[in-house]
């Protein structure tokens, strides 16, 4: 339920950052909506049905498309199925904010949504989805239930931030030649922006819009609630809650800790010697197979 949410979140984040370059870079705008659907890994479904990279097919098939599993809405009936599945486990403030969320989108995109409403279908987006984890802070008890939907929250936060980090950067970035230049530092700008960390950046980073400054906060930085290393270390709490509330330490919760530990004991010079690509792959990989895992080691699977 609470990937479901995060992932949402985490498209409907794209989808503003797509829409803002897009509008600012005309000649790029078809680069650019081909870069927010490589992020979603949703390429191969979105050309099946779609030719060409038009922002309002775009859109349409990541807000609404009821045959793209990874749509907004698609995500949102997700995480409502399954929170009427354990109903029961959940306080009635958590269960109301996702149900009203599942109404509220289902009214919001019936219809295509334009350009002009498109940032305040956005917001709503963003803000729905702050409400569910709002009231999950504010009302569950501290037990396992609670726990695992952290970690989901984290596993889905930590594999969209490395996405953006990988993908977007490469698919915007026209050329290898034009690393380090005024282009270069725009792009991780942009990078700032899909993951809602621009402000964050200039209050906490000394240095300017550069990458090794920009990936350094994105990937190591534990003060950003979406860095890779503070995902790693919250994935990691939640599966140490659960050891101590299951009485059992499952592989998972080991993988957990060597993957924060090899983001706690590095620095950004060594992870760009080593490869940008390289590197987030790497973390890519470890996170879908803590993902996979956690579901033997609590037999979420049949």
């Amino acid at each position: 339920m609470f990937r479901s949410l995060e992932r949402a979140e985490n498209t409907a984040r794209l989808i503003e950052a797509g829409f803002r370059i897009a509008l600012t870079r005309s000649t790029n705008a078809e680069t650019e909506w081909r870069s927010v659907i490589a992020t979603l890994a949703a390429q191969s479904a979105y050309e099946a049905s779609h030719s060409g990279y038009d922002s309002r097919q775009v859109v349409d098939f990541l807000l609404r498309d009821g045959t793209n599993p990874s749509s907004v809405l698609s995500i949102i009936k997700s995480a409502r199925d399954n929170a009427r599945m354990v109903r029961t486990a959940l306080t009635t403030e958590v269960w109301l904010a996702v149900n009203e969320t599942w109404m509220l989108f289902t009214e919001l995109l019936k219809e295509p949504v334009s350009e002009t409403e498109l940032p305040s279908v956005l917001a709503t987006i963003r803000q729905q989805s702050g409400l569910v984890r709002g009231a999950l802070h504010g009302t569950m008890l501290r037990n396992d239930t609670y726990d695992f939907c952290r970690l989901g929250t984290f596993i889905e936060r930590m594999d969209n931030t490395a996405r953006i980090i990988d993908v977007k950067y490469y698919s915007l970035l026209p050329s290898p030649s034009f690393v380090g230049s005024r282009l270069d530092n725009i792009q991780w700008e942009t990078i700032l922006r899909s993951v809602s960390a621009h402000r964050s950046f200039r209050w906490a980073v000394e240095d300017d819009f550069t990458a090794p400054a920009i990936a350094e906060f994105l990937i190591l930085d534990r003060r950003m609630p979406r860095s890779l290393a503070f995902c790693a270390e919250q994935i990691v709490r939640s599966l140490a809650n659960l050891v101590e509330d299951c009485g059992t330490q499952g592989k998972g919760y080991q993988m957990a800790k060597t993957l924060c530990a090899q983001l706690m004991d590095r620095d950004i010079n060594s992870i760009f010697d080593e490869g940008l690509h390289e590197f987030v792959n790497s973390v890519l990989d470890s996170t879908a197979q803590i993902a996979r895992q956690v579901e033997l080691d609590y037999r979420f699977t049949s």
